[in-house]
């Protein structure tokens, strides 16, 4: 695959339920990628939650396309907790997921997220984009030992004038 140019134009849209199955493989393949830490039977005792999780009515999900209409990866948003961003492997590192990002704080100003503790490069992600480590579980949401990490982001207060 040739690699895309990092200042591809992108497009974020609400997701319809037709990109539930496109959304279900960007999951599968982003965290087969990403998530080295869980083992196939781990990952796949996930996709029915998943597949839940994607037909909820509760989560507000966010796609993120490039010029062509392909699907690069989504976001899924519970007021202001971003509850899910995974994109497809071969849009790693080409903006897409801070552009994700920063359409969460537009939207909705102060973040939260959770991440693996285990995630290394999702961690430097969230780092990166200005969150930082404001608490932590010895447990995931499905209560297995995969330690999370309670991220938080705040919009920049302005400097006072002199």
């Amino acid at each position: 695959m040739v690699p895309l140019p990092v200042n591809t134009a992108m497009v974020i849209r609400r997701a319809v339920p037709a990109d539930r199955p496109v959304l279900l493989d960007v999951w599968l393949r982003s965290v087969r990628a990403t998530h080295t830490f869980l083992s196939e039977d781990a990952i796949q005792s996930l996709v029915p939650h998943v597949r839940d999780y994607l037909a909820a009515s509760a989560p507000e999900f966010w796609v993120i396309c490039d010029a062509d209409g392909t699907m690069m990866g989504f976001m899924g948003m519970a007021g202001n907790k971003m509850e899910s961003l995974f994109l497809a492997p071969e849009f790693h590192r080409r903006g897409a997921g801070r552009r994700l990002v920063q359409h969460a704080q537009a939207l909705h100003g102060a973040l939260t997220v959770d991440v693996n503790e285990q995630n290394v490069a999702a961690r430097a992600f969230y780092q990166a984009c200005g969150f930082v480590v404001e608490g932590r579980s010895e447990l995931d949401d499905q209560g297995q030992p995969y330690p999370l990490l309670h991220l938080r982001w705040a919009r920049p207060t302005p400097a006072s004038s002199p």
